[in-house]
């Protein structure tokens, strides 16, 4: 009887070892989107920072290019210029871009593109 004890135990370390190790994969998959995640979060904020400086900076000299350049700047940081507003009043002048960077697909899909908006101003002449 004891015997067929031994039998019915054989093979449940590797069960329980399977199931440990499908646990760690899903548990780093989702450690690894979520830091894909944030990583897409700064770059669209940093994009969005350097095309709000640039064409903060470009207002003063060409104000119809200043869109279009932050538009340039925000590519070049592998972003999508979304929204560039530019405020020309006396009280306050200003630009207000907002960027879109996609997310990281490979890893877990239909996460969407991360987002930032950033304001530079007011701009006022060199003295």
């Amino acid at each position: 009887m004891s015997g067929d004890r031994k039998r019915t135990d054989a093979g449940s370390a590797t069960v329980w070892l399977v199931g440990l190790l499908l646990l760690v994969t899903l548990a780093a998959t989702a450690a690894l989107g979520v830091a894909g995640a944030v990583a897409a979060r700064h770059r669209a904020e940093s994009a969005a920072d350097l095309a709000a400086l640039a064409a903060a900076g470009r207002l003063l000299l060409d104000p119809g290019e200043a869109c279009a350049h932050a538009a340039s700047i925000a590519s070049a940081q592998g972003a999508t210029l979304r929204a560039c507003i530019i405020r020309a009043d006396a009280s306050e002048d200003s630009v207000e871009v907002e960027v879109t960077v996609p997310a990281p697909g490979g890893l877990v899909p239909g996460l969407p593109p991360a987002r930032a908006r950033s304001r530079a101003g007011p701009v006022t002449a060199p003295m």
